[in-house]
């Protein structure tokens, strides 16, 4: 009796592992089929990684995912392209970034993703000053080619860089490209020769910078393009701000009677002692009527650029 009840206890724990060893292979199988749960996992990682700005993990996970993985042609286009905006936008790694967009544009040609990485393209190489027409338009403003700044830039040698002259001229016209009221603080001998001490110093630190090759710097670049993108923007403000903007004299002697009160003599109290004329004041009434018309005319402008551009903005989003 004992010897049946062992034996069927020994047949029930058989069936028992059977059935665990049919359902652990059945399992293993499904896994092996439809990998999707570590897919997922390995994918919601990589998103995880870069929320929390862990941008190179981010890219080591997304990489992974795309080589551990079956994925479609279009979803493979979309990860390879956060990958490369990741690199552009937060690494500030052109290089990478200008691969990977090339590897989209190449490898996915009927991606969706076409006209932007195009576009993205042409930033890195900005960027990279690899821009052929960039370059040209760059030498253009900054005159970057020595031989151009000496001829245009005549006068007598007031100083040297080894065998590199700086000349009265250089000076002059390093002090004009300063706003008027700077331009006034340079109006004295002494005061031009601090500024070519300053000059010269930073003519020898950019020496200094370029032999530690920091212009392929990744902070440089990224900086260069800010810079770049900031002059261009001011140069066309500039421009337009001209075309709006027209004083006349009798404008301005109008502003002035209109603002009569900002033009006094006031004692330690504050009470005014004298009305100033228009002539003792008139220069600071040109100015102050170009200030006030050049932030309207500023408003004007972005309000119509804004405008047709169809720009949004979600200011109960911004935290």
């Amino acid at each position: 009796m004992m010897q049946k009840r062992n034996q069927r206890r020994v047949r029930m724990v058989l069936k028992l592992n059977i059935l665990c060893a049919l359902i652990l292979l059945t399992a293993c199988g499904q896994n092996a089929q439809h990998p999707g749960a570590d897919a997922d996992q390995r994918l919601n990682l990589a998103h995880t990684f870069y929320n929390n700005q862990l941008f190179e993990a981010a890219i080591h996970e997304y990489e992974a995912y795309l080589a551990a993985f079956p994925v479609d042609v279009n979803k493979r286009a979309n990860i390879i392209y956060q990958i490369a905006n990741i690199y552009f936008e937060r690494l500030n790694d052109y290089d990478k970034a200008l691969e990977n967009y090339l590897r989209i544009k190449y490898l996915y040609p009927q991606s969706n993703l076409q006209g932007e990485v195009g576009k993205k393209i042409v930033d890195c190489l900005e960027r990279l000053e690899r821009s052929q027409d960039a370059q040209r338009l760059l030498e253009k403003e900054t005159a970057l080619k020595p031989q151009e700044v000496e001829e245009s830039r005549p006068g007598e040698v007031i100083a040297k860089i080894g065998k590199r002259e700086i000349t009265q001229g250089d000076i002059d016209f390093e002090i004009n490209q300063l706003p008027p009221y700077l331009q006034s603080q340079f109006d004295t001998k002494e005061k031009k020769l601090a500024f070519v001490r300053q000059y010269v110093a930073e003519a020898l630190l950019y020496d200094s910078a370029k032999r530690q090759n920091l212009d392929q710097d990744k902070e440089i670049i990224a900086g260069t393009f800010r810079a770049k993108k900031q002059l261009m923007a001011q140069k066309v403000l500039q421009d337009e701000l001209k075309k709006m903007i027209d004083i006349k004299q009798a404008d301005v002697e109008l502003y002035y009677k209109a603002n009569r009160d900002k033009y006094t003599e006031k004692d330690e109290k504050g009470k005014v002692t004298r009305q100033k004329s228009f002539q003792e004041c008139a220069q600071e009434v040109a100015q102050d009527m170009f200030m006030e018309k050049q932030q309207d005319a500023y408003k004007q402008l972005i309000d119509r650029l804004m405008k047709a551009e169809n720009v949004t903005l979600y200011e109960k989003r911004l935290k």
